[in-house]
């Protein structure tokens, strides 16, 4: 399907990189919501799928979940973000965001002060800054604030574009978020230039220098990525939605949706092999409010 965005090959390393640079991450909370517990980790039995939309769960049973985005500071390459949260019109009509996933996910909660641009401003950094944009993927909670950055050059795998150009509003895409004439670099994880890194298969080095590593992560959708950030001492790792939940992660709690259900469990393996063999690594899932209300306002 024909769109206005004309997606070209990245050419790796971008510009920017420094030899033995570390990065400094901020989590940024751009809205809360909840969801149907069995949505995030699916129950057993026929009323499962009734279940992962809501019916007949009391809504004091939800959960509540995060709506996440990253700033990222590289010492050269300046700032990057992984994913864009909510457009800041989502604070005054949620359904701009939501779509036809506003069926399961209920009480949206939302500032104007929390949109990304927003708080890049209260850390003294102009939005048209950025040069680029990690996308994990284009689902319409990580892809709606794509709008608020068109200098900036977007990077996704070229199989999550392809997954997101052809998926409708039941696959979680909403076409008019993403498909604007920007610039957005495709990464293809069959390249001769892609490696494998400690336990991911599939990964590219976004700047040469190994600060900021995507990790091909697909399952959830067909091109999803994971981000692995090397922090002064230690590494981060942005599951996106490879992982919903730290239950996920240590138990190995499969959500409701996949797109791909053996590859979700083949990326989930890899994470959870990761951090078995890296166990001081902070690790952020996509959509864990108890794990984000222990993280810290910055790492260095």
């Amino acid at each position: 399907m024909a769109t206005a965005a004309e997606p070209r090959p990245a050419e790796l390393p971008l510009p920017g990189g420094r030899e033995g640079a570390t990065v400094r991450l901020r989590p940024l909370l751009c809205a809360e919501m909840s969801a149907p517990p069995g949505f995030l980790e699916r129950a057993e039995g026929r009323m499962a799928p009734l279940k992962a939309m809501g019916v007949r769960v009391p809504r004091d049973e939800w959960t509540q979940i995060p709506v996440a985005a990253f700033l990222v500071e590289h010492p050269t390459a300046g700032a990057i973000l992984v994913d864009t949260g909510f457009h800041p019109a989502v604070a005054v009509d949620p359904k701009q965001g939501l779509g036809l996933t506003g069926v399961v996910f209920k009480d949206l909660r939302m500032d104007p002060g929390q949109a990304v641009a927003a708080q890049l401003r209260e850390h003294k950094i102009d939005p048209a800054s950025v040069k680029a944009v990690v996308m994990t993927h284009l689902h319409n909670l990580q892809a709606s604030g794509i709008a608020e950055f068109p200098a900036a050059t977007f990077v996704l795998s070229a199989q999550e574009w392809e997954a997101a150009s052809n998926g409708r509003q039941t696959d979680g895409y909403i076409r008019r978020q993403f498909d604007h004439a920007f610039k957005y670099r495709t990464l293809d994880f069959e390249a001769a230039a892609t490696d494998s890194f400690a336990t991911f298969g599939r990964s590219l080095d976004l700047f040469g220098d190994g600060s900021v590593r995507v990790v091909f992560t697909p399952g959830h959708t067909l091109g999803h990525c994971s981000v692995v950030l090397r922090l002064k001492g230690r590494e981060a790792l942005l599951t996106g939605d490879a992982a919903y939940t730290m239950r996920t992660i240590n138990g190995s709690h499969l959500p409701f949706k996949m797109e791909d259900e053996h590859l979700f469990k083949r990326s989930l393996r890899e994470i959870q092999l990761y951090l078995k063999g890296t166990p001081d690594a902070l690790v952020i899932p996509g959509h864990d409010m108890e794990a984000w209300r222990r993280l810290a306002p910055v790492y260095e």
